[in-house]
């Protein structure tokens, strides 16, 4: 039988809730009833009724949103202010995937251009590919199970979530919720388990199809263990450059630098982190960002007026505590912040011209800091932005179009946000890192369609 574990605040510790956490036997049985369920053809959910439950569970969500919302920010840290965003970003997701149902569909394959395909006609028709395993990360825990989730559902593929340990109640919610809507058992179940259980679950050759949140190490590592066959989609960090040009509107880009490097505390797989300004405007740009840092409230996420929370735990904080000390160490300026304010909480921080081989210059920090560099040439800026083995979110501050088209075919990025910050995102555009950044795209649709098979069905009859 599972035990109980219990899930911590990422601020203080304090226990806010207990989640059962699986056996191997559970796992497998999880995994066995999923592979049943999709065997079952005969049983498989029509159209109309998965959209029936997906309405019904938005509806569920909409009237749940204040509790969701301390939920949300009670296991992960996020500021209140931010789980409220999130949760509602989670309900307009579950509304794109009942849309896309509507154009989810197949094309005719032309026939008769040749005299042995003539007397035929063909379609294409679309089916779920087959049970999908979903690996979860802690940062947003709401809205990347409804990310990872929903889609199966939507498609008719039984799906099983594994979120992370730290932040389990969100995803283990969404599965309760689809429940309720009326989602029939087997369809979609939420496992916390460990390593073991996990790659179990990503490596079986009953699992269709693996779509996996997390570090590079790990999502990589189970690509290369998967059954033949399946279908991975990985989505991974970047250290999301920023070219800012002499002519940049500085003060409107403020806003969206600080907004971008220091949402959830810099947790944000393409938050802003190396920012290339041209040496002219660089000590304006860094100064004016450093106060913008200076002023945000950083404690307790639960507090509505927290702008910045804790990191997911203790150790983190040690983590980027060591870091921006080997940047100082080598020769960058601390702005503002460089230390921690608590055992949960480190300053919002702003570094000057860190060196090139220090951490924070070549990893993802993923935590509050924004690394501030200057360039004389733009070529060399985007030669620097481009100089790391990831490829995710990149953004370009101009008011020139040349400049900004220039750095948005030169950026190594899958997306180039111009006069933006790098951590913008919509759930129906597509979205996803290249390089050692990721496979596969997300975004509600581009999912949906990732877990989908094309059947075709090709007809003779001479009367055609």
């Amino acid at each position: 039988m599972s035990k109980m574990i219990n899930v911590t605040s990422p601020f203080d510790d304090s226990v806010v809730g207990e989640v059962p956490f699986s056996t191997q036997e559970e796992v497998e049985a999880a995994l066995n009833l999923a592979h049943s369920t999709f065997l079952d053809r005969r049983n498989w959910l029509p159209k109309y009724k998965r959209i029936e439950i997906l309405e019904k569970l938005a509806q569920i969500m909409s009237s749940q949103v204040e509790d969701l919302t301390k939920l949300c920010a009670s296991e992960g840290g996020k500021p209140y202010m931010d789980s409220k965003v999130e949760v509602l970003r989670a309900i307009n997701s579950v509304k794109l995937a009942i849309e896309h149902l509507g154009v989810y569909e197949g094309k005719e394959v032309a026939m008769g251009q040749t005299p042995t395909s003539a007397n035929r006609i063909a379609y294409t028709l679309k089916e779920p590919i087959g049970v999908a395993v979903a690996i979860s990360a802690f940062n947003h825990p709401f809205n990347l199970a409804i990310g990872q989730v929903i889609p199966a559902v939507a498609v008719g593929c039984p799906v099983i979530i594994r979120p992370a340990t730290q932040t389990p109640m969100s995803a283990l919610k969404v599965v309760a919720m689809l429940e309720e809507a009326g989602l029939p058992k087997g369809w979609a179940q939420g496992i916390v388990c460990d390593r073991h259980g996990s790659e179990f679950l990503a490596t079986s050759p009953k699992t269709s199809f693996l779509t996996f949140i997390g570090s590079a190490s790990v999502g990589w590592y189970l690509s290369s263990k998967v059954a033949p066959g399946t279908r991975v989609a990985l989505e991974h960090g970047g250290v999301a450059p920023v070219i800012v040009a002499k002519d940049a509107d500085i003060d409107t880009m403020i806003p969206d630098l600080a907004k971008g490097g220091f949402y959830h505390a810099g947790q944000v797989c393409v938050s802003v982190q190396r920012v290339y300004v041209e040496e002219s405007i660089c000590e304006e740009v860094a100064t004016k960002l450093a106060d913008a840092a200076s002023k945000l409230v950083v404690g307790n996420q639960l507090d509505p007026k927290t702008e910045v929370g804790p990191l997911i735990n203790n150790g983190e904080v040690d983590r980027v505590e060591e870091w921006v000390n080997d940047a100082i160490e080598k020769g960058a300026k601390v702005l503002v912040g460089g230390k921690r304010i608590s055992a949960s909480c480190f300053e919002p921080t702003v570094l000057l011209n860190p060196s090139e081989d220090s951490l924070v210059s070549q990893k993802e920090v993923f935590g509050p800091v924004v690394c501030v560099y200057s360039y004389k040439d733009i070529d060399e800026a985007i030669a620097k932005a481009n100089s790391l083995d990831v490829s995710f979110q990149a953004a370009v501050f101009s008011k020139n179009i040349d400049t900004c088209f220039k750095c948005v075919k030169e950026l190594n990025g899958t997306a180039v946000m111009v006069n933006d910050h790098t951590a913008f995102r919509v759930d129906w555009m597509p979205f996803g890192g290249a390089k050692e950044s990721g496979i596969g795209v997300g975004g509600i649709s581009h999912v949906m369609d990732e877990m989908s098979n094309e059947k075709m069905m090709v007809i003779k009859s001479p009367v055609l």
